[in-house]
């Protein structure tokens, strides 16, 4: 698969598909749609594709829990949704950092009707989201992305991710230079600049020290570990 914007993928003879790799006496075509460990990947790197898949599996388990729903009591159904629905949509959630709102849409009303199968309401009855958060203690889609890679990005910060992730993440306390400034204090990390609006947001080496510099101090402490591990 080529990958690229737009216009860089229009640069390529024949479009994203016209070039081929040849090994040996094989000859591999370029696809526009690849799955790489169940993540559905496209050229332009937009999540749409992969949002669409999700959302059709869980809408699948849906259906599913919702023909046994009387024969269950409200802890058996929220644990089966939590484990055939919110265990799908959290399986490499972090990759949907800095997608449109579109994309984000699908899960969201994904979150919705699982909410509404747990808690026994219809589709037009008001407080919903009171019951999600107050009542089921469920995060939107868009805050259980943010707080995956919050997770991720202190596991680099305390050795407990590989290196390739580890050095993307740089303290402004350890910046030479910047050792005096507000934000050294502030445990804040060094975010790069970013060429491409698009596909630069989406990457973890931007999205996860920009995240990271917007939450509380005290959060950020090196013993308050279970704040970044309790269930969402």
């Amino acid at each position: 698969m080529w990958s690229g914007t737009k216009n860089n993928l229009m640069k390529i003879p024949g479009g994203s598909r016209g070039l081929q790799l040849t090994l040996a006496s094989d000859h591999i075509a370029a696809s526009n749609i690849v799955r790489v460990l169940r993540v559905l990947l496209t050229s332009d790197l937009s999540m749409d594709k992969h949002a669409a898949a999700v959302s059709a599996k869980c809408f699948f388990q849906l259906r599913q829990l919702h023909r046994i729903r009387r024969s269950l009591d409200d802890n058996a159904i929220a644990t089966l949704v939590h484990a055939f629905v919110a265990g799908c949509m959290d399986y490499c959630g972090s990759l949907f950092i800095g997608t449109p709102k579109k994309t984000m849409d699908k899960l969201h009303r994904v979150l919705n009707a699982a909410v509404r199968l747990v808690s026994n309401t219809r589709k037009y009855d008001r407080g919903l989201t009171y019951i999600r958060r107050n009542i089921l203690h469920q995060l939107d889609v868009t805050d259980r992305v943010r707080f995956r890679v919050c997770i991720q990005v202190f596991k680099c910060l305390h050795g407990m991710a590989p290196d390739y992730l580890s050095t993307m993440c740089h303290p402004v306390s350890r910046l030479p230079g910047r050792q005096n400034l507000r934000s050294a204090n502030r445990r804040q990390l060094d975010v790069p600049r970013i060429t491409l609006s698009s596909c630069g947001v989406q990457a973890f080496a931007h999205a996860g020290p920009s995240l990271w510099n917007t939450l509380p101090i005290h959060l950020k402490n090196r013993n308050l570990t279970y704040n970044f591990h309790a269930p969402s």
